[in-house]
């Protein structure tokens, strides 16, 4: 059959029709199958990405929690530590100023010290029997040693003071460092609870994950808090014990200092008493004795006067005797007469001889007497120097009188004092 149309077919295999049915229902199935697993595919991850919104919410919403109620918890800490650093600071100063005490009582000291030696060293200047180991010298050397223990125990104080205030510097360096460390990590905490999604500072770390080298467990961390807080707090109290100790120390050394002072004022006093009660015995015995030598002088005139007129006498007795002895013959004989004579002339002799011994123990007891008279003076002058001695003591030992323990307004009534005279000076009309 003649053709009047060319028809061109493509060289490739042409499927039968129930072929073409199998293809579309084939193609159709797997349509199906696609948008189910596509529709399991999407609940599936509509389900996750609110499951990870939510988790994701929450553990942000949490660790917001967690790094407030760090920042708090720091914050308190803070706190704790800030007040003790104050406190050391505080009880840093007051140590210091009691130190400071203690050292002006130190240096005071070497006053009192001095003073108490030279009394020491000018009463030891007495001469005689007023050279003696009296109370005052007693009271003296016993200030002396009180002073120098009280040197010596404000001298270990201060030492023991300073030492003292290293030991706060150091617990003050520990919290400061400890203050300082928690006020940063406060600033990052807080750092981090304003950090968001929209930062600008955000970025991927590496290995944020990792557990840094010297990162400490928050067990050791709270121990380490409350190891700083107790340390501070104890010191505290050791540094407030010890300075009260200090002060109560320094007032009770200032308190036996000063009554150890009016306890040689006194001595030194009641020995110018006595040694003024003395010399005015003294005095009244050298008057009694100047009058009993004015006395034995006259009476050794007198007996002199006396011996010279028995020597007469005795001439003319004896020489009544020797005359009578020129008698003649039985005229020579020993009658009444020449018995009367003899008597006399022997009475005479023995009268002579009481005279003279009378007189030699008369000049013997006017030297004595002039010996206890010289021996009276140079006591008197003892005393003298002595009770002069005493007195300087005393005024030296004014300049430790201060406040209520000064001296009295004026000399006048400072030697009533000293003397004993309030009950005799009479009223003034």
């Amino acid at each position: 059959m003649a053709k009047s149309v060319t028809v061109y077919e493509k060289p490739t295999p042409h499927l039968g029709l129930p072929d073409w049915y199998a293809k579309q229902w084939e193609l159709e199935q797997s349509a199906n199958n696609r948008i189910t697993d596509s529709f399991e595919l999407r609940n599936t991850a509509r389900t996750l990405r609110n499951e990870t919104k939510i988790r994701t919410e929450w553990d942000t919403s949490l660790n917001n929690t967690r790094l407030d109620d760090r920042v708090k918890e720091l914050s308190k800490w803070e706190e704790t530590a800030s007040k003790l650093l104050n406190e050391l600071s505080l009880e840093k100063k007051r140590l210091r100023d009691e130190r400071a005490e203690a050292e002006k009582d130190l240096d005071s000291i070497q006053h009192p010290l001095k003073v108490a030696a030279e009394c020491i060293s000018m009463r030891d200047c007495r001469r005689g029997t007023e050279l003696t180991y009296d109370e005052p010298d007693t009271e003296l050397k016993k200030e002396l040693t009180v002073i120098e223990g009280l040197k010596k125990t404000l001298t270990d104080k201060v030492q023991a003071a300073w030492e003292k205030l290293n030991r706060l510097e150091e617990i003050e360096f520990k919290v400061n460092l400890d203050l300082q460390d928690k006020v940063e990590a406060i600033e990052i905490d807080k750092d981090n609870c304003n950090l968001n999604r929209n930062s600008a500072i955000i970025s991927y770390k590496p290995n944020a994950l990792r557990i840094p080298k010297d990162s400490k467990t928050y067990d050791t961390w709270l121990e380490h808090c409350r190891y700083i807080k107790n340390l501070a707090e104890n010191e505290l109290k050791d540094a407030h014990t010890f300075r009260d100790i200090m002060s109560v120390m320094r007032k009770r050394a200032r308190n036996d200092m000063e009554a150890q002072q009016d306890a040689s004022d006194y001595a030194l006093r009641k020995r110018i008493h006595q040694t003024q009660k003395s010399r005015n015995e003294m005095q009244w015995q050298k008057q009694k004795v100047q009058n009993e030598l004015e006395l034995l002088e006259k009476e050794i005139h007198r007996l002199e006067n006396a011996l010279i007129n028995k020597i007469d006498i005795i001439k003319c007795a004896e020489t009544r005797l020797e005359n009578r002895t020129y008698r003649p013959g039985y005229e020579l004989c020993r009658d009444e007469a020449e018995f009367g004579l003899k008597d006399e002339v022997m009475q005479l002799r023995q009268t002579k001889e009481e005279l003279l011994g009378k007189i030699n123990c008369s000049k013997a007891t006017f030297n004595r007497l002039e010996q206890l008279l010289i021996q009276i003076d140079r006591n008197l002058d003892d005393k003298q120097h002595s009770l002069m001695t005493d007195i300087k003591c005393l005024d030296m030992r004014s300049s430790l009188k201060t406040g209520s323990r000064t001296r009295l307004a004026n000399e006048t009534d400072r030697n009533i004092i000293l003397t004993n005279l309030e009950d005799e000076i009479p009223f003034e009309s």
